[in-house]
Formats: structure tokens, C-alpha cells, sequence
């Protein structure tokens, strides 16, 4: 028998291709991190002995789910100044209390809730877009999922840099930390074309192409946001 690092045994497992099609009482043997084989439950039994054997006799077992857009840590600030127009909500609102509230702890409580949300719903994976990102990095790899942390950038001061130049060259610094990191990556995330001028915006795409990086932003969430586009 083929030695294996777990064995799930699933009543249905529901893959994502080929679509509309759903495999009854059938297990996937993995090893190293990666799933080498499915197959029916019964051949599975005589082709792989595991150290860890999962039974799912009542479940369906499909592929994770994957959030492709958060800003987890602010899971701490749900329900604040809901439903109010975004500018107003930011600059009159988040920005202020995060002016005041956000730091290492806050993010690493705050992405530590959202990641045990995420898990709890079939998430296992998310594309993240804070401040500190090198905290949410370090918690998503305590705690197992897999993550894109964004790069952020942002030409005015925060907590986590003072201006586009240090946001830049610190999102670096933790890129090269997790080039070769087996579950969290890295993306550019400049915030959004209000927040962000053109020279460290072409910065951006010239390390992304260079790094083969990529780069997520807010664009054109709300009318505010096109019509200024359009004057400009």
C-alpha cells in the first residue's frame, strides 16, 4: 500500500471542474500539502495507508472558498458609521478611528477574528488590503490559511508609514520576507486613485511587472468616484 500523509472519506465530494457533477462515497489522499489522487472510498481503502484518516459519512467535501477582497483586521470596526455615503463614511468616520485606534494589536485581534469567521464559513483563502500587513501575514500563517497580503500604499502619513516612498519600500522589505512562503503571497494594493498619485502609482506597475506581483485597488466604487475621474 502507498503510505500517505491523510485520507478524507467523503459521502460526496463536489469538485469545481468538471462543473454539475458530484462524486458519491469518495476520498482524496494527500501528501506533502497536496491532494495526489481522488478516487472511490473502496479503492481508496486498499491503495493508501495514512497517518491521519478523515470519515465524512454525512458530509460533502468541495474545494475552500476564497474572499478576494478584505480588510480583515476591520472586522473590529463592524457596524460603525453604517450607511453613509463613502466619503463621508471614510474621511469623517473610519479614517479618524483608525487615526486613533489602529496598531499591531488591533490588527492582529482584528485579522485573528475575521480569519476564524472566515474558517468557520468554508474560507481558505483571502486577499487582504491593511495596514501592517506583516501582522496579518504572521497571524495567517499561525493559524493556517492562505492569504494574499496587499502591499499598501497611501501618499498620506499613518501609523504604519509616513508617506508612498516608505509604504513602497516596506511592502518590499516583506515581500522578499515571504517570497518563498508555501500559503501567504503578496500583492501590490495602492488604495485608490484618490488616495494615491500618479508617480507612485507608475512606481507600482514598474515593480509589479518587474516582481511579477499583482495589484489590486479600489476603482470606481461610487458615482463620486467616476465623476471625479472624468474632471480630471
Amino acid at each position: 500500500m502507498m503510505q500517505v500523509d491523510t485520507l478524507i472519506h467523503a459521502r460526496w465530494i463536489i469538485p469545481v471542474e468538471p462543473e454539475s457533477v458530484i462524486h458519491n462515497h469518495h476520498s482524496l489522499a494527500i501528501k506533502d500539502g497536496k491532494i495526489i489522487e481522488l478516487l472511490p472510498t473502496e479503492d481508496a481503502k486498499q491503495k493508501y495507508q495514512a497517518n491521519v484518516i478523515e470519515t465524512l459519512a454525512t458530509h460533502a467535501l468541495l474545494p475552500g472558498l476564497i474572499n478576494t477582497h478584505t480588510h480583515a483586521a476591520m472586522s473590529l470596526m463592524r457596524g460603525y458609521a453604517d450607511d453613509l455615503p463613502l466619503m463621508d463614511w471614510l474621511q469623517n468616520h473610519i479614517w479618524p478611528a483608525e487615526s486613533k485606534w489602529v496598531g499591531e494589536a488591533f490588527v492582529r485581534d482584528g485579522t485573528d477574528l475575521a480569519v476564524a469567521e472566515m474558517i468557520l464559513g468554508g474560507t481558505t483563502c483571502f486577499n487582504d488590503m491593511y495596514f501592517f500587513p506583516d501582522i496579518t501575514a504572521q497571524q495567517a500563517m499561525h493559524l493556517g490559511i492562505r492569504c494574499h497580503v496587499g502591499l499598501i500604499v497611501i501618499d498620506f502619513p499613518t501609523v504604519w508609514a509616513e508617506n508612498s516612498a516608505a509604504y513602497i519600500s516596506k511592502g518590499l522589505d516583506l515581500h522578499d520576507q515571504l517570497r518563498h512562503h508555501p500559503l501567504v503571497k503578496t500583492t501590490f494594493a495602492p488604495h485608490a486613485p484618490y488616495t494615491v498619485s500618479d508617480e507612485p502609482l507608475q512606481k507600482i506597475k514598474t515593480l509589479a511587472d518587474e516582481l511579477d506581483i499583482p495589484v489590486n485597488m479600489h476603482v470606481h466604487e461610487t458615482r463620486f468616484e467616476v465623476e471625479q475621474a472624468l474632471a480630471q
